[in-house]
């Protein structure tokens, strides 16, 4: 018997063994190591630039190596090289959303998941939901906000090829002040206790011990909330509630980390508060006013406009009955002041980036933003910049990422017909590379 336990646990070791080399096999080759050629019928190597016609696109472990003109045959670029055929497509960088929230959709069971659902299964959820993104041809995401372990598990999980998903920019929780927007509501006294997160702080030094501590645990960007929020279910108001010296302590911690911040804001003195105090990009930015627009452009500060938030959360006020009186009210006021916001925004010349806020819409229809963008004025050439140069741009990435040229990541998507004659055709991409590999054809 003990013989044979020997011989049972020896193979049971040398079959944990092969599991383990298949794995590591898997993961390493998540990175195409073959030479890909792309014939592209008619490509936006850069954003805001007029596309080419008939090029060649070259792309070898992952990176793009070259762009030449004309359809170059594979075998003369490679011995192996690998054909992609988009000859007959429009093919442009991958899209990036510089606001979503991959661990849920706002809808009525939101209550009871919240007490039913585990952390394992909030992660699982979260993967399918960044699986949607990425099918989506949104290739990079910021993901403002939600369970610090379980974010940072599922941007790691996706960089190392267990998952396929967009490569995220991870905020993990919010750094928000006591009883404002980004702090929790709604429970009972036990459950507010037991879900408070420990990035909530008041005081400019206790704000200065949550940013640290949400970047000594993973976070890659710092979201604050330097105003009230329409979803925080309570009658605070959309004004601000993070003081300016709190604001100050964060922001200036952060950066002096490497780490840039986001702030959510609707009204203008919580804008224009974090702008003074270098905040990197507002989120939603509903009640900008005159010296915010000012503040932008002095400052260089991104606009993330997330018109898709205000869209949605309009529309379930008005045709369901879930939402709290507190949240429809504001949800209606605020909802339909975004869109005059952003049209005053970009008529000024503010630098924006594209963001939907996704979980608040549904995941996966992220497109829809670049309508409601289009339907508001702005032109498609400056809609496909804002969610390639300048997201890149705001995340500090405009090395890798963001158009099609030697040197970038190979984040390259495809559809049938050019966006810039008719934006709606990036609700329907059809063809998805990231990182050189292949997920949507």
């Amino acid at each position: 018997m003990k013989a044979l336990n020997m011989v049972l646990s020896k193979k049971l070791m040398k079959t944990s063994t092969l599991i383990g080399l298949t794995l590591t096999t898997l993961v390493s080759t998540q990175i195409s190591a073959q030479t890909q050629v792309i014939h592209a019928g008619k490509v936006l190597t850069i954003p805001g630039k007029a596309p080419l016609t008939k090029q060649t696109i070259v792309v070898k472990n992952g990176v793009i190596t070259a762009v030449k003109s004309g359809f170059i045959s594979a075998n003369k670029i490679a011995k192996d090289a690998q054909l992609v055929d988009l000859s007959t497509s429009f093919v442009m960088p991958g899209l990036m959303d510089m606001h979503v929230h991959l661990q849920g959709e706002l809808g009525p069971n939101n209550d009871s998941e919240k007490l039913k659902m585990s952390d394992a299964d909030k992660l699982v959820k979260s993967a399918y939901f960044a699986k949607k993104t990425l099918m989506a041809g949104f290739t990079t995401v910021r993901d403002l906000g939600g369970n610090a372990e379980q974010s940072y598990a599922l941007r790691d999980g996706i960089a190392k090829g267990y998952l396929q998903g967009p490569r995220i920019i991870a905020a993990g929780s919010n750094v928000a002040v006591t009883g404002g927007h980004g702090d929790v509501d709604g429970m009972s006294p036990a459950l507010l206790e037991m879900h408070t997160a420990k990035t909530v702080c008041d005081g400019p030094y206790d704000c200065r011990r949550a940013t640290r501590r949400a970047i000594k645990f993973g976070a890659d960007v710092i979201k604050i909330t330097s105003t009230g929020g329409v979803l925080s279910d309570t009658d605070t108001g959309t004004g601000q509630q993070m003081a300016d010296d709190e604001l100050r302590e964060v922001i200036d911690s952060a950066h002096a980390l490497g780490r840039k911040v986001a702030s959510h804001a609707h009204a203008a003195a919580g804008i224009n508060a974090a702008l003074r105090a270098g905040v990197d990009s507002i989120e939603h930015g509903s009640y900008a006013n005159e010296e915010s627009i000012k503040l932008f452009k002095e400052t260089g500060a991104y606009l993330v406009p997330t018109l898709m938030a205000g869209d949605t959360v309009v529309n379930l006020a008005k045709n369901t009955n879930f939402m709290s009186p507190a949240i429809s009210a504001k949800a209606i006021r605020v909802g339909g002041d975004m869109i005059e916001n952003f049209k005053r925004s970009y008529k000024s010349g503010v630098k924006i980036a594209y963001g939907t806020d996704s979980g608040v819409s549904k995941h996966g229809n992220n497109g829809k933003e670049a309508v409601l963008m289009f339907n508001a004025g702005m032109k498609p050439q400056d809609i496909l910049k804002t969610a390639t140069v300048n997201a890149a741009d705001l995340i500090g990435k405009s090395d890798s990422l963001g158009t099609i040229e030697a040197g970038k990541m190979a984040d390259i998507i495809a559809m049938d017909n050019s966006p810039l004659i008719d934006i709606k055709e990036l609700l329907g991409v059809d063809f998805v590379m990231k990182s050189g590999v292949i997920v949507k054809n």
